[in-house]
């Protein structure tokens, strides 16, 4: 779930300086682009620049990266100490601008941006994006940075060194940048070959950075990857591109004008940078790559066969910020879903509810809920006018009651403890929460939270229950915007132990309540059985075990399992399948709810997932 920003500049940097009077216009946009994005990646940062044209001799590739607490500020105050007190003159002159260029660190036309979740691998510089792959021929440096999971790494090294490579690591990030090295190095190579009796080497460096198809070198590099990619390179001599897998598991968005093409994982950063309508920024569809070449011309492309779209879901619930106005809707409708739900469980007794959410990203969801509410009122009330002679006071109270929606739950530490490292998560989540005391009535008010997600059900059993418990509600009632979180995800956000999610657990302790623990035996031989056969792509085995049960007890397990020792009756309730597909209809990724994966490396990776647990082997699948 990184986040990736491609600022390329159209015209000559002169030109902004000219019109904008700043040296820094691309650096300022990219900044921007990533700050609107900084809930993408806050364990580190890197920036990369690319000047077009740069002479021979002269210094055309910048990079910094960052691991700091404020990466993306580290980055840019150590850029400003680059540039220095650099201010166009007030007598402008395009060829003193053009040398200025030249000689300051990241002036350039072309700027990649990256910002990191750390979930899986060591904190270190060397993990952040972009990445650089050097060479003394322009055509042949490349700059990458990416939002990406591959599941099938094991096979891409294999194959790297089949061809002769000795690959540094065997990780995605080292290998997505050599297999795309490779075919651009054979590339290269072709066209020294085709032209080498008919033009000198320095006439063939310029065809090549004209005539050079970076669709075929993706088409070539890219054809083996499995798993989700939003993969933004560019090339020394100043050509970029963007390419999106073939589901559109991973998000990129793209707005162009006469002056510059601009890339980003989300929508509302683009808007915030450029004050653009939403209907002017486009999505690269899936399968398909922005190429944006020397000379600043750009087009999309597709370099890839096509498969069935899997956007996931899971941005549209959770992770994107809620800005953006489809999604904005999406999680409010998410939310209204589930007033049916909410009303059943409080037995429709509204006087002795109170409404509250949380984290902030649930807020949406929240006006969702309260929206079904209200709806659920609107009809009560019709109908008690209707069928019912009400005296005045009773009128009175039937048209002025609210909902009672208090601030309950209040988040003290900025942080997403659901993907924090696992040896710091524990104690993150026992301090993440505060409340406000003296508005729950003891003992007769229900309270009802809604929160976007539950995953390891950790932060609910070790903090939030025990915090609200205290109050001494006579209920609480939990509600997840998103369904069940099942199974591994491994195309985005690094949820990939099985035995950590609390719908899994549950789903275990009904199988050894009902006496079906041989249940888990025999998938567990089947698991086995079909990776020793090279065969664990071809079925999730871990869905027969939870179809021995249905949603709701595995719901009613839940809420068994994270409130032990809480004096309030509990419950928790799940978004259902159906109803997210309503809500976010062009983002059908559920694979982390219904196991359902859209690659067969997430087949893999789910039944390695499984034999892990039942081995007691604590590491990813993947």
């Amino acid at each position: 779930m990184c986040g990736i920003a491609l600022v390329r500049l159209r015209k000559p940097l002169p030109y902004f300086v000219e019109k904008y009077k700043t040296y820094r216009y691309g650096l300022q946009k990219l900044y921007l682009l990533l700050k609107k994005q900084h809930n993408r990646g806050q364990h580190g940062a890197g920036v990369a620049s690319i000047k077009i044209n740069a002479p021979a001799g002269k210094r055309y590739i910048s990079r910094y990266r960052s691991i700091l607490e404020n990466p993306i500020e580290d980055i840019f105050n150590r850029i400003e100490e680059k540039i220095g007190n650099l201010l166009p003159k007030k007598s402008f002159d395009w060829k003193t601008a053009q040398h200025i260029k030249e000689d300051t660190a990241f002036l350039g036309e072309v700027y990649l941006g990256h910002l990191r979740y750390g979930t899986h691998g060591g904190n270190s510089l060397e993990n952040c994006h972009p990445f650089l792959r050097q060479s003394n021929w322009r055509s042949r440096n490349l700059v990458c940075a990416g939002n990406f999971n591959l599941t099938n790494v094991d096979e891409l090294f294999e194959k790297l060194m089949d061809l002769g490579q000795h690959p540094k690591d065997n990780v995605d990030t080292v290998l997505i940048m050599e297999k795309i090295g490779h075919f651009l190095d054979e590339e290269n190579f072709k066209f020294l070959e085709k032209y080498k009796n008919t033009h000198s080497r320095r006439e063939i460096t310029e065809i090549i950075e004209q005539e050079l198809d970076i669709c075929k070198i993706l088409e070539r590099a890219c054809k083996e990857f499995d798993g989700g990619y939003a993969l933004a390179g560019v090339l020394g001599y100043g050509a970029s591109f963007v390419a999106r897998d073939p589901h559109g598991i991973r998000p990129a968005y793209y707005y162009a004008n006469d002056e510059i093409v601009v890339v980003a994982s989300e929508k509302p950063a683009i808007k915030s940078a450029f004050n653009v309508d939403y209907n002017e920024i486009k999505e690269i569809k899936p399968a398909h790559v922005l190429i944006i070449d020397k000379e600043g011309n750009y087009k999309e492309m597709p370099f890839i066969a096509l498969e069935p779209q899997k956007s996931c879901s899971f941005e549209r619930i959770y992770f994107s910020r809620g800005n953006d106005p489809q999604i904005y809707q999406e999680r409010k409708q998410l939310g209204r879903l589930l007033s049916e739900d909410v009303l059943k469980s409080v037995n429709y007794d509204l006087e002795n509810t109170i409404f509250s959410y949380i984290p902030n990203t649930s807020e949406s969801a929240f006006l969702g809920l309260m929206k079904g509410i209200d709806h659920y009122l609107v009809k009560t009330r019709k109908e008690a006018i209707l069928n019912k002679k009400l005296s005045d006071e009773e009128l009175e109270k039937i048209l002025s009651f609210r909902p009672r929606v208090e601030k309950l739950a209040i988040k003290d530490v900025k942080s997403r403890t659901f993907i924090a490292d696992d040896a710091h998560r524990d104690e993150m989540v026992a301090s993440v929460y505060d409340t406000t005391y003296e508005i729950v009535r003891k003992n007769i008010d229900t309270i009802v939270l809604i929160d976007d997600s539950i995953v390891r059900g950790t932060t609910l059993e070790k903090s939030i229950l025990k915090m609200l418990d205290k109050l001494n509600p006579k209920k609480i009632v939990i509600v997840s915007s998103a369904p069940q979180i099942r199974y591994p995800d491994c195309y985005g956000i690094d949820m990939s132990k099985i035995g950590d999610f609390i719908a899994f657990r549950a789903m275990k302790a009904l199988c050894e309540d009902t006496g079906q623990e041989y249940q888990m035996q025999d998938v567990y031989d089947k698991c086995v059985l079909a990776i020793n056969e090279n065969m664990a792509h071809t079925q999730n085995f871990v869905q027969i075990l939870y179809k021995l049960f249905s949603p709701q007890q595995i719901s009613d397990k839940i809420a068994e399992i994270v409130s032990k020792n809480i004096k309030a009756e509990v419950q928790i309730i799940f978004q259902s399948i159906e109803n997210l597909h309503l809500s976010c209809p062009n983002h059908a990724g559920d694979w982390y709810f219904t196991g359902d994966y859209p690659t067969k490396g997430g087949n893999k990776v789910v039944n390695q997932a499984f034999v892990n647990f039942m081995d007691k082997v604590l590491e990813r699948a993947y």
